[in-house]
């Protein structure tokens, strides 16, 4: 079949991919056409007489990414965009669906773009992290799949996240202004009244925002529960997610304490977190954030625990990192790395490779660009991983937290 805008189609779900589309493949043919002699067409027979080349139809096997769907589901879908290698469609109906389906506990699931996975049931979504995780970080990494320890749940899957960001757009048609968050068109604001993996408390507060909603469309406003006995700027990053942020502490302090590094370096620190969770594990350490506001946070933060072996210094990672690795001695000194989601500059990345500290610990929530940046880190066998521990921070989304830890190889 040669496939087109609107074609209805039956597929086999046979992976998810990373980003929550099922992946399925159909069979497709090229039409037979006749062209001029000269071009790029593939010609399988010529006529020495003539200015044509005929052209065969050719059979291949064309992807079809469907969101919403579960591996091993056969689905009937809507071709709603075709490219040269793939093709994208809509679900109309399950004909097959999986044992591992639920009811999605959100009324506006399908159509905001916060949530992927809300009709997969919560042990199926661990595992499709899991390999989702270890096929990415073998693909672009070229990291084993037994590196990737198994996801670790998350103690509350609906209403965790302690920080939203809701949006407002002018709706022409309807003349009024929406409020609420991107849609899965990633192009309208889809209206929302509540939001299942928000803590209860921000959906107080956004019944605020409705009933006092932004002057003008375009305007976003940032809802957030405080952590408790930490100070967070407003504009400042800390952890989405407060009921699985005793696993991921435990998980760096383990990796530390198995690297055995007597110094530490936090670096893209924010409010000092890693750095003041850590202080009993190493006899010093010093946070670096470009931040400034994060900085005086993070000195506040520390002294009122009254944590005295550490410093927190505010500049560009890159520009201060030389003097901190001359600092400490390279054998004893371990590197925590929790950049933003596009990853570490690569003169950072070089200048690890460079200097050799002891242990990198790498914290992401964007599995691909660290994948591309321990994959720099361990070339030429100077670093080797040991372990990625990948945590769910983000329930009923695509995204998942890890953290690799990486030793300098003798």
């Amino acid at each position: 079949m040669s496939l087109k805008l609107g074609d209805k189609i039956n597929l086999t779900i046979h992976d998810l991919a990373f980003g929550g589309e099922g992946v399925g493949r159909i069979t497709v043919t090229s039409d037979e056409r006749q062209v001029t002699s000269g071009g790029n067409a593939p010609a399988t027979t010529t006529d020495e007489s003539s200015s044509l080349v005929t052209c065969h139809s050719s059979l291949a096997s064309f992807v079809v990414f469907v969101p919403f769907v579960i591996t091993g589901e056969t689905v009937e879908a809507e071709i709603t965009e075709v490219k040269k290698n793939f093709a994208r469609a809509k679900l109309l109906r399950f004909i097959t669906p999986s044992p591992e389906r639920v009811a999605p506990e959100c009324n506006y699931f399908t159509n905001c773009g916060g949530c992927q996975y809300q009709h997969i049931s919560y042990t199926a979504q661990l595992g499709f992290k899991h390999k989702q995780i270890s096929d990415l970080f073998e693909r672009v990494g070229k990291i084993p799949a037994d590196k990737i320890a198994p996801v670790l749940p998350c103690p509350a899957p609906y209403g965790y996240r302690n920080r939203i960001m809701i949006r407002s757009q002018w709706n022409g048609a309807a003349k009024k202004l929406v409020v609420g968050f991107i849609g899965v068109n990633n192009k309208y604001v889809e209206e929302i009244e509540e939001c299942k993996i928000a803590e209860p408390v921000l959906n107080e507060q956004i019944k605020e925002v409705r009933a006092n909603p932004p002057p003008k469309g375009g305007i976003k406003v940032v809802l957030r529960v405080q952590p408790e006995n930490w100070e967070v700027p407003r504009d400042s990053f800390f952890q989405n997610n407060f009921f699985l942020l005793p696993k991921l502490v435990e998980t760096v302090q383990e990796f530390l304490k198995a690297g055995g590094s007597r110094h530490l370096i936090d670096l893209y620190c924010g409010v000092g977190f890693f750095g003041i969770e850590a202080a009993s594990v190493v006899d010093s350490f010093v946070g670096v954030e470009y931040d400034q506001l994060a900085i005086a946070a993070a000195r506040k933060n520390a002294a009122s625990r009254n944590i005295t072996n550490g410093e927190f210094v505010a500049a560009k990672v890159e520009v201060i990192l030389p003097e901190l690795l001359q600092k400490f001695s390279a054998e004893k000194t371990a590197v925590i790395l929790d950049p933003p989601r596009k990853g570490c500059w690569p003169e950072t990345l070089e200048l690890l490779r460079q200097t050799k500290p002891a242990q990198i610990i790498y914290v992401s929530c964007h599995p691909a660009t660290m994948a591309r940046d321990l994959n720099i880190l361990c070339a030429d066998g100077v670093f080797e991983l040991a372990r990625v521990q990948p945590l769910d921070m983000f329930p009923q989304t695509q995204h998942v937290e890890c953290v690799a830890d990486l030793r300098r190889r003798n």
